[in-house]
């Protein structure tokens, strides 16, 4: 029985997003924004050489049609991307009204979102008074912190020590649909903390908001840390998703990273996560080796999108990029026969851009071991269908 490995990197987007000029990021349309092309372009130019050096090196996703596929979706012929493609190669383009990581995934995995997302205004206070008194009733305090658009490490910065002396939760958005508490692990307390995010979760996603995330932190004044304890309650998907088909044929489904969160938990066999991006691809070359014939992978990577999109970080981007094709390289001969790896991107992030916001981006689609040829422009649902299909199951 064939197995499917459906690797997301998330904010991989290679521009050409048809509809960019609805949507924006600092104010300014994402028209003309390009995760990859801009990386790849700052490389060749010599301004992302903190930690690397030169023309950006991607031999085995460009091996697989990563170039190509950038310049199919934007007509960017990147420097270093510009290899004859060995693989199935195409770019996908989105239509849920959204850029966030919800929308994009629930569409790869068949699912369009049938709403438009609840943003938070940029405003001080930002949260409406019946959401935070309901925060308040249900952690037993008299106020909460924050209640502001903040970047997540900054926020604790700013108001760790207030959090230790009130005992008030930080609480926070950004330009996703979202609802941010970050709390101290000792302090506050973790299972506190994921409790009150959970709880809450349903007055959020009534309100179309689509995550609560819990953001635990430990250290003092000066030296706070966010912990790998975080916790996601999405709102859960509208209709079945291709998790949920494959799990309903009798298969196994393995969901590395925030996979079962974003999916909340829903057609999900085994959950494998870790602190970061390199113990996640850890568990993807364990479940190479070990996986059960007819099963699913789904795994996300996230470092790219949450450590060096969102803090627009040309070097830490394309050292990422580069780490990340290197495992890409070391895993692929590993495939059995009748695996299908399917490389691709949920929504764009380019750290070359203004603000500090996803961008609206076609996404690369790659796919090994089921030989060579051009895909051409499809759509998200596109690639749930290539799984389902390659897995002998309905989509």
């Amino acid at each position: 029985m064939n197995r499917a490995f459906l690797i997301v990197l998330d904010s991989v987007g290679i521009g050409g997003g048809p509809d960019a000029d609805r949507f924006f990021s600092g104010g300014v349309p994402d028209t003309g924004s390009n995760t990859l092309g801009h990386i790849a372009q700052a490389c060749a130019e010599g301004r992302a050489e903190q930690g690397r050096s030169g023309p950006l090196h991607m031999p085995a996703l460009d091996g697989l049609g990563l170039g190509a596929a950038l310049k199919l979706a934007s007509g960017f012929s990147a420097p270093g991307l510009g290899a004859r493609p060995k693989g199935r190669w195409g770019a996908a383009t989105e239509v849920s009204p959204g850029k966030d990581t919800p929308s994009g995934h629930w569409e790869l995995a068949g699912v369009p979102v049938p709403w438009n997302w609840t943003y938070f205004p940029e405003t001080v206070p930002t949260f409406p008074e019946p959401l935070v008194a309901e925060i308040c009733a249900r952690a037993g305090v008299a106020d909460i912190l924050g209640n502001c658009h903040a970047s997540g490490t900054a926020i604790i910065d700013a108001l760790g020590a207030e959090h230790l002396r009130s005992g008030w939760p930080i609480c926070y958005t950004s330009a996703d649909s979202v609802l941010q508490i970050a709390a101290h692990e000792t302090a506050f307390g973790l299972d506190r903390l994921i409790a009150l995010c959970r709880d809450l979760a349903p007055t959020v996603h009534g309100m179309k908001v689509g995550r609560v995330i819990a953001r635990p932190f430990v250290g003092e004044p000066g030296s706070f840390q966010r912990t790998a304890n975080r916790r996601d309650f999405a709102i859960a998907p509208p209709a079945p998703t291709l998790l949920d088909q494959v799990q309903a044929a009798g298969r196994v489904t393995h969901a590395i990273g925030k996979i079962g969160d974003i999916f909340s938990h829903r057609g999900i066999s085994h959950l494998h996560k870790g602190p970061d991006d390199a113990a996640l691809f850890d568990h993807l070359d364990r479940l190479v080796e070990f996986a059960e014939p007819g099963s699913l992978t789904f795994a996300n990577f996230v470092e790219f999108d949450s450590f060096y999109g969102h803090r627009r970080d040309v070097s830490g981007y394309a050292r990422a990029l580069e780490w990340f094709d290197a495992r890409v390289a070391a895993l692929l001969p590993r495939l059995r026969p009748g695996d299908m790896a399917l490389f691709t991107a949920d929504h764009g992030n380019d750290p070359t851009w203004v603000g500090t916001e996803h961008t609206r981006e076609r996404v690369p689609v790659l796919i090994a071991g089921q030989g060579a040829g051009e895909l051409g422009l499809c759509a998200f649902t596109d690639v749930a269908a290539q799984v389902a299909a390659h897995l002998g199951v309905t989509a």
